[in-house]
């Protein structure tokens, strides 16, 4: 932020608080108290008190952003080809695009960091401080907010906003876009108006998130869903729908509810499909015991391969305690989860599904048995030639995924 603009932005908060206004309330008073104290700096500047501006509009702008949105990072939060914004110091600010990473001209001082982050942070009623050195928190539009401080980061803040997306919504965007075929997606259109429990794996940026959006579009219209979060990021285009998320504790270490307490909850809302945003603890078990039930639902996770999420999947549980072990976690695991869908990053920042594999419900060497329906080869999504070998919640609502998987409309 340059001086001019700290010096009028001081000047419009001064005037802001002395006339009691709420700008909040009305969105033009701002850009209305800013043109004039961006006119009044320019006069004094005619008489001699200081440079003159050089730009008053892009100045009146920068002021708008400091007072209202988020300073020198507005345009990239306005800027709807940047997916993602991070700080490691003030003067290593980076935003991507397409998945590709770039170091911006943006200079702050670790002051203006702090300040951006306590506005992030106003609407969410979370903290970061000493005691609370992590918050991830979701910002009014929906992005989500990540932030991390010394002493557990060597001298700065560091900061991540992976910004609300609303570009892809359906699983056809997705084959517009090349992540799949279209005979892929009909297969899993299939699977999801079937009921079927999906398990959306891949490395960090890699889509899962949007991958759920998408795998959502195709449920059926009157479906009761419950969404449970850590922070808000899924925004499916459904009726019925409750999302829920977690809370950090108080100051005095009460008030916590944590995704284990969100999912048994979930289980007394009536759902008729449950999504879990993701797992990477002990939460795992409790996503298994209501997927065990006979609820549908869907979840992401961290994994290299499908197999590797399946095998992590049956490991998540065991955190729950000593009385868990893999003789119930894997059968579990094997007879719940009928879809693993993976997904991957090209250099070039391309996020497509690299593999669809579905479980037998077998077990074999204390794995979970996997067979791959859809396999990345030579650049596209192909069928392997394998067929699904549980068919029973397809034929329970009339669908048959031999219609899709034999025929080539990819």
């Amino acid at each position: 932020m340059t001086d001019p603009v700290r010096t009028i932005a001081d000047r419009v908060r001064t005037r802001v608080l002395r006339e009691g206004v709420d700008l909040a309330a009305d969105s033009s008073l701002a850009a209305r108290y800013a043109n004039e104290e961006v006119r009044h700096y320019s006069e004094r500047a005619l008489g001699g008190a200081h440079a003159q501006l050089g730009d008053e509009l892009g100045t009146a702008r920068d002021v708008v952003a400091a007072i209202t949105g988020y300073g020198p990072l507005q345009p990239y939060f306005d800027d709807p080809t940047v997916e993602e914004i991070w700080i490691n110091a003030p003067t290593r600010v980076f935003v991507a695009r397409d998945g590709v990473p770039e170091l911006t001209t943006v200079v702050l001082s670790d002051r203006e960091v702090r300040e951006l982050v306590e506005r992030m942070l106003q609407h969410s009623g979370r903290r970061v401080d000493l005691s609370s050195p992590f918050v991830d928190a979701s910002l009014p539009d929906g992005s989500r907010l990540h932030v991390a401080i010394p002493d557990v980061t060597r001298a700065h803040w560091a900061v991540n906003i992976r910004k609300f997306q609303r570009r892809i919504r359906s699983l056809h965007q997705l084959v517009e876009l090349g992540s799949m075929s279209r005979q892929a997606s009909e297969f899993l259109r299939m699977s999801v108006l079937a009921g079927a429990n999906i398990l959306v794996s891949g490395a960090t940026h890699t889509g899962k998130t949007t991958m759920l959006n998408a795998l959502m579009s195709a449920a059926r219209t009157d479906d009761r869903v419950v969404t449970v979060e850590e922070t808000f990021e899924l925004d499916l285009d459904v009726r019925d729908l409750v999302a829920l998320q977690c809370r950090q504790p108080s100051l005095e270490g009460t008030g916590e509810i944590t995704l284990r307490r969100l999912i048994k909850e979930a289980l007394r809302m009536r759902p008729d499909r449950l999504i879990v945003g993701e797992v990477r603890e002990a939460e795992s078990l409790d996503l298994l015991i209501a997927l065990n039930s006979g609820l549908p639902g869907m979840s992401t996770i961290h994994a290299n391969s499908a197999r590797d999420a399946l095998v992590k999947l049956c490991t998540l549980p065991l955190l729950a305690g000593g009385n868990i072990d893999s003789s119930f976690v894997v059968p579990t695991v094997a007879s719940c989860i009928d879809l693993v869908v993976h997904l991957g990053i090209d250099r070039d920042g391309t996020r497509r599904v690299l593999e669809i594999a579905a479980t037998t419900g077998r077990t074999e060497d204390a794995a979970v048995e996997v067979e791959s329906i859809f396999l990345r080869r030579r650049g596209s999504i192909e069928t392997t030639g394998v067929r699904p070998s549980r068919l029973e919640k397809y034929v329970a609502v009339g669908l048959d995924p031999e219609i899709v998987l034999a025929r080539g409309v990819a």
